[in-house]
């Protein structure tokens, strides 16, 4: 075989290898993955370097930086391979910040969290937002709510769990105490044994329904098949509560959440008792704002709260929503346009979108 013919083999078989796709988009995800390794320089490289690009019948690919100094190569002086990536080295600096967060008997100020990571406090805010999808501010107050359940959960006074946990004053607690916990610090305190959630289980297309509500609104929209286990479903995620069977008249609320099933026409108007992080009530309302009969990708998501490095979590939140179909987490899809990761099951998820698309398709 002649020396271009033995190139071009090396060069088609590189193309083929889909490391090869990375390294052209210097894709930094894939960093840490893999290293790629050019002979006529003699050096490797991670797949996001900014260098030049080799030919591809120069190029190998290597699992580690071990590996490919063994075969002779030396790191990159401008990637710095053998050194933690630029994206493990916010991570580590994110870590630190939200330890000294935890730590902290108040909310931190910004400067001063700047400066224990060594990063101006401009640069340090976007990235910890990159890396955790929230704002040094909003991590440090779900963390001083954190400590109020906490405490009250130890038996300590609602009085006492407040300034526990960094707060100046009870009053600015209680202004967020429904928020916060679910009920007044008090019946928290208790157990929640004055809390009382109603429910009922009903069928529809997609199987069994459970709808659940407190006070504030509707807490839960559960779908399965064995209607016991939704309840236990239920009793698990409220295990405070006192659980009530619904009466003929929640019935018909239950009734009007299967009409929004079977017709998504007809939109979605019930008040929601949400409960989650801030991060994931933000992502929460993203998806609300999906229209009917289209998708968004986690990446989409992630990208329209301002954490476009989440989409990760952003999938985390999908599956923790409480609240089928009202808050929309089946209209979110791969970035390839694939179902995947519905809590109550890829064919249910593949129904909806199916329903909603003939919806938009007769509008």
């Amino acid at each position: 075989m002649t020396t271009s013919a033995k190139k071009g083999t090396f060069a088609a078989e590189t193309i083929r290898d889909p490391r090869w796709a990375a390294v052209g988009a210097r894709d930094p995800d894939a960093d840490g993955k893999f290293y790629y390794a050019v002979k006529t320089t003699g050096v490797y490289c991670r797949p996001s370097c900014a260098a030049r690009p080799a030919r591809p019948e120069n190029v190998g690919f290597y699992t580690t930086c071990e590996e490919a100094e063994e075969a002779g190569f030396r790191p990159c002086k401008r990637c710095q391979p053998s050194r933690p990536s630029l994206a493990e080295q916010h991570a580590a600096k994110v870590t630190q910040a939200c330890r000294l967060i935890e730590a902290s008997e108040t909310v931190p100020v910004l400067e001063d969290l700047a400066r224990e990571v060594a990063m101006s406090a401009y640069h340090f805010h976007r990235v910890f937002k990159q890396v955790t999808g929230l704002m040094p501010r909003q991590y440090a107050m779900a963390q001083r709510e954190k400590k109020v359940r906490l405490e009250l959960d130890r038996g300590r006074t609602v009085t006492c769990a407040i300034f526990n946990a960094g707060y100046n004053s009870s009053s600015r607690f209680y202004e967020k105490s429904n928020k916060v916990l679910g009920m007044t610090p008090s019946n928290y305190r208790v157990g929640g044994a004055d809390t009382e959630i109603r429910f009922a289980i009903g069928e529809c297309s997609l199987g069994s329904i459970l709808v659940a509500q407190s006070d504030r609104g509707i807490c839960a929209i559960l779908l399965g098949n064995d209607p016991d286990k939704l309840v236990r479903d239920l009793q698990d995620s409220f295990p405070r509560a006192n659980l009530i069977g619904g009466d003929a008249d929640f019935e018909q609320l239950v009734a009007r959440v299967i009409g929004f099933i079977e017709g998504p026409c007809i939109g979605f108007d019930l008040p929601l008792d949400v409960r989650g992080t801030a991060f994931q009530q933000r992502v929460w309302q993203a998806l609300r704002d999906i229209p009917i009969g289209q998708t968004a990708s986690y990446t989409e998501i992630a990208r329209r709260i301002g954490s476009p490095n989440a989409a990760r979590a952003v999938a985390q939140a999908c599956a923790a929503n409480m609240l089928a179909v009202a808050i929309p987490c089946h209209r979110v899809v791969r970035q390839d346009g694939v179902l995947s990761g519905y809590r109550w099951g890829i064919e249910r998820k593949r129904s909806l979108l199916e329903a909603e698309t003939e919806v938009e398709l007769k509008a």
